[in-house]
C-alpha cells in the first residue's frame, strides 16, 4: 500500500497593515460581511477612533490575502483601550484557525503596547476561549443599539470594576 504524501501548505505571512493593503482588505470585508457591515455598532466606534495599524494584522498567502484583523484607539471611561474589529478570514480558510492566530497577534501586539484592554463586539464561545469576558464589559456603553451580550473585554492591567463608560475617541 502506498502512501500519497501530503501537499504543504503554501507559507502564512502575517505582518501589519500597509496602506497598500486597503483595496484587499475592502474586499475580503465586503464578502465576510456584505453592506451590512457599515449599520453596526461596531462601524460607529470606527468613525471615532484613531485607527492602530501597529496593532492590525494581515495574513497572506503567495500574494492572497487570507485574513485581516484590524485594531483602535478608544476611551473607555477612563480607560484607554484598544477595540478589535473588524475580524474577517477568507471562506476557504475558515476552520483551519486563522481567525484565533490574528486575534492572538492583534491582542499580543496591543499588552506589549500598554493598552490596559481590548473590547470588541463579537460571538461569546469564539471569543471566550482567547481570555474574553462579557463580565468585565457588561458596563461598557457602545455607540449605537449592540446586544449587550455580545460585548466582551479582555483585560491586561487590573481593572477592579470592569470597563466602565461610554466608548469613546482617546
Amino acid at each position: 500500500m502506498s502512501v500519497e504524501p501530503i501537499p504543504s501548505r503554501p507559507a502564512l505571512i502575517f505582518r501589519h497593515e500597509a496602506p497598500e493593503d486597503q483595496p484587499a482588505i475592502e474586499v475580503l470585508l465586503d464578502r465576510a460581511f456584505g453592506p451590512g457591515r457599515f449599520v453596526k455598532s461596531s462601524e460607529r466606534v470606527r468613525e471615532i477612533a484613531e485607527f492602530a495599524p501597529e496593532l492590525s494584522f494581515c495574513a497572506w498567502s503567495e500574494g492572497r490575502l487570507l485574513g485581516v484583523v484590524r485594531m483602535w484607539r478608544v476611551r473607555v471611561g477612563g480607560v484607554e483601550a484598544a477595540f478589535l474589529g473588524p475580524l474577517a478570514v477568507d471562506s476557504d480558510e475558515r476552520s483551519a484557525g486563522l481567525g484565533g492566530q490574528l486575534v492572538e497577534r492583534a491582542c499580543a501586539a496591543a499588552g506589549k503596547a500598554g493598552e490596559a484592554a481590548v473590547l470588541l463586539v463579537g460571538d461569546g464561545p469564539y471569543f471566550d476561549r482567547f481570555g474574553f469576558s462579557a463580565g468585565l464589559a457588561r458596563d461598557v456603553i457602545m455607540p449605537g443599539p449592540v446586544d449587550q451580550r455580545r460585548v466582551l473585554a479582555r483585560a491586561f492591567k487590573p481593572l477592579s470594576e470592569g470597563l466602565r463608560g461610554r466608548v469613546a475617541a482617546r
